[in-house]
């Protein structure tokens, strides 16, 4: 049997994000690295989903707002979408997409300051539901 533990990614400045992400999304630092390439591993108000932010010169960073959200996103599943995506945006998220699918979900696609794709998503019926 095989338990997922973390995604992770490297990203230029993995301190600041980290920063970012507690007090922007609510996540909380599960581990924060004080010397290179400063390993953070961020989680959700679960502690069942974390994210490893790394800044590692041994690879590159990726030029994540060059690459369509379709390819990397972070997804967040949340009860009111609008005042969400106005408090990022007021963060420094910048905008990319909102639609509603057929089925009533609602998807909307944001950046970080770092260009990441950030996903918010009001399901019209939650992923894993029966």
């Amino acid at each position: 049997m095989m338990v997922f533990e973390h995604v992770a990614l490297n990203v230029p400045d993995s301190r600041a994000m980290a920063a970012w992400y507690t007090t922007h999304c609510g996540l909380r630092i599960v581990h924060a690295g004080e010397t290179p390439p400063y390993v953070h591993f961020v989680a959700d108000s679960t502690g069942r989903v974390i994210m490893e932010l790394y800044t590692n010169p041994k690879a590159p960073v990726p030029d994540y707002a060059a690459q369509h959200p379709l390819v990397l996103h972070i997804a967040f599943a949340v009860a009111d979408i609008e005042a969400t995506k106005a408090r990022l945006l007021e963060a420094g998220a910048t905008p990319f997409s909102d639609e509603t699918l057929p089925n009533g979900s609602r998807l909307v696609m944001l950046r970080d300051p770092w260009g990441i794709p950030l996903q918010l998503v009001r399901r019209s019926k939650p992923l894993g539901a029966s």
